[in-house]
């Protein structure tokens, strides 16, 4: 039993790493500002379908693509952060709730009609990895090892760089940074505009290994939004163990109950973890 359910495991949790880190964004923005940015699922899906374009437009390498992508995703971070987020971010939490689902539909409605609602995939292979009995998609693999890199390379920046710091000290207080000179404005935004170039990163990696439409960005924003209650909110390594968690859950039901129970079992834990442990799994005591 171990043995045939090993393959299902593993699988789950090299996809739950590119979940993990999808809601990493969702949650460094939440962490810094206190922002919860429901226009995240659409810049997941921006980040598929700039893989994909870079792909079948200009033949770029998927992988390759991704650093375009991550910067598209940054500078959309800028602009929806200014434009929809920093009018309200002295205003009650509902306001900036609001502005930022505004912004989620216009991006949902422009893109289903310049690109419809048909699957598009991202047709590339680096054929299969064997260890022992075990058959690994090379692209899965790849794709795992992208997204971990991406989350120590933000760990590092956070902790160790000046910017990091910078961005460090306006989540602890922004009053007191802005006293010792921290431009917190600027800080803000490219905080959030960190956030999104997550999210597109993520977004352009679950591409390369899932069919997916304009409306898929709102299926991952769901995994993000219960990979950050699992995490901690404002935890960005919580939520990449999270999404570990998640994509074990995702690996292991199927082979017991079926596929029909996955999100059963997932917001079943969701609405648990609320009522039971509110501050996640690897949140601090409230």
């Amino acid at each position: 039993m171990v043995v045939e359910l090993l393959p299902s495991a593993v699988d789950g949790l090299l996809v739950g790493v590119i979940y993990g880190l999808a809601a990493m964004g969702l949650s460094l923005i939440f962490g810094v500002m206190r922002v919860v940015n429901l226009a995240h699922g659409p810049l997941i899906a921006l980040g598929m379908f700039g893989v994909h374009s870079l792909f079948t437009g200009l033949g770029v390498n998927p992988f390759l693509a991704l650093v375009p992508v991550g910067a598209l995703g940054f500078l959309a971070g800028l602009v929806l952060y200014f434009a929809a987020v920093h009018p309200v971010r002295n205003a009650p939490h509902l306001s900036s709730l609001l502005s930022t689902f505004a912004v989620n539909m216009i991006l949902v409605g422009v893109g289903t009609s310049l690109f419809t609602t048909n699957f598009r995939n991202v047709d590339y292979s680096l054929g299969k990895v064997e260890l022992g009995t075990l058959s690994i998609p090379g692209t899965r693999l790849a794709a795992a090892g992208i997204a971990v890199l991406v989350a120590a390379g933000l760990h590092a920046f956070l902790a160790f760089s000046r910017p990091g710091k910078y961005v460090r000290a306006v989540a602890g207080d922004r009053e007191a940074a802005e006293l010792v000179g921290i431009p917190s404005t600027r800080v803000l935004a490219a905080s959030f505009g960190l956030g999104t170039s997550l999210a597109a990163v993520a977004g352009g990696l679950v591409a390369i290994l899932f069919p997916f439409t304009i409306l898929s960005g709102g299926t991952y924003e769901l995994k993000s939004f219960v990979i950050v209650v699992l995490g901690g909110l404002g935890n960005p390594l919580g939520a990449l163990a999270g999404g570990l968690i998640l994509g074990l859950v995702e690996g292991i039901v199927p082979f017991y109950l079926g596929t029909g129970w996955v999100p059963v079992i997932e917001f079943g834990l969701f609405v648990a973890l609320l009522l039971v442990r509110p501050q996640g799994l690897f949140g601090g005591k409230r």
